[in-house]
């Protein structure tokens, strides 16, 4: 089972926060390139700090490559931090932290990343035939081709981070502390949605957007938990914010991009197709596919049941050098 993964590793709680705590110092570590630019434009007087607090004003400082570099550098320091405190705090491999298969299923990641891909970005461009005048042509081609050199490799690392702490990192922990699995279910979903909270599109879209981002956090921790591995998740997800990155951008979104499209509807009358409608209609039937896709079965034990330690040499030794220490 995945959870138990974490067996395999030092496990107690402090390591958990420890590891968390080291996470987090890599994001700001890599924050730095950012607050620095910050810091030279501000003392160059070509920054209003009476504006600092508008997310907005924020995400228009920079030309928008430059911008994206700023936002997504962090996640992968924050991933880089995560994966040393994996190995040298948890003595656990990478490997154990995302699967339970003997490795990596990359064929999984590359299924749902390319399918996935295809869904959301059909969404956007039958919305765009059917509603042409709420978009705007956005593509220029240099910009666009920087931009999908900056995506391909820093979108990833932004979507990993977020799938490696959430539905890996505090799924096991929680899991192994708690001893079962609806909670790290249930707590990485809301958290995971909660960390969102600054979003500018909640400003525009309001706290119903919650739904979205908390129901997004679900579902792909069902995935993981079902298919005893997070190899869906993360290609859901770096699908999800990669497509999205190239293809659409807006005035109230997180990432201001040099996309192909710009939408330019009003938020406010879109929070039933953009909202209510993935999480209570697409999400499911997603899951439903790859149910059958991959033989899902036992859905009550694998999202609900206890999670037990296993009782392998392995194990033991692990405990003995727990208790040594």
């Amino acid at each position: 089972m995945y959870i138990t993964q974490a067996y395999k590793g030092l496990h107690d709680w402090w390591q958990y926060i420890l590891g968390i705590v080291i996470a987090i110092t890599g994001v700001f570590v890599f924050s730095a390139p950012h607050i620095i630019a910050i810091i030279i434009e501000t003392t160059n007087g070509n920054i209003d700090i009476s504006k600092m607090d508008d997310t907005k004003y924020l995400m228009s400082l920079f030309e928008p490559n430059l911008n994206l570099v700023f936002v997504l550098l962090p996640f992968a320091g924050g991933l880089l931090a995560l994966f040393l405190a994996v190995k040298y705090l948890h003595k656990l491999s990478i490997k154990h932290l995302t699967t339970s298969r003997k490795k990596i299923d990359w064929k999984r990641f590359w299924f749902i990343f390319f399918l996935w891909g295809i869904v959301s970005s059909s969404f956007v461009i039958v919305d765009y035939y059917l509603s042409p005048e709420n978009y705007q042509l956005n593509f220029k081609l240099i910009p666009f081709l920087i931009l999908c050199v900056i995506a391909i490799i820093l979108v990833p690392l932004q979507t990993s981070f977020e799938e490696y702490l959430f539905r890996g990192y505090l799924m096991q922990g929680i899991g192994v502390i708690a001893k079962n699995r609806w909670l790290p279910l249930v707590i990485t979903s809301l958290v995971f949605g909660l960390l969102h909270i600054a979003n500018p599109e909640v400003d525009k879209l309001g706290p119903v957007i919650m739904i979205y981002y908390i129901g997004t956090g679900l579902m792909l921790g069902i995935m993981t938990l079902m298919d005893d591995g997070m190899e869906l998740a993360l290609g859901f997800h770096a699908a999800n914010n990669l497509f999205t990155a190239l293809l659409v951008t807006a005035d109230w979104t997180a990432f201001q991009t040099h996309s192909i499209l710009k939408d330019m509807s009003d938020p406010s009358e879109m929070a039933l197709s953009e909202i209510f409608v993935p999480v209570f209609v697409v999400f499911p039937i997603l899951l439903f596919i790859l149910s059958k896709v991959y033989n899902w079965t036992n859905w009550k034990d694998k999202l609900f049941g206890k999670v037990e330690a296993p009782i392998s040499d392995d194990y033991k030794i692990i405990e003995d050098i727990e208790h040594n220490n």
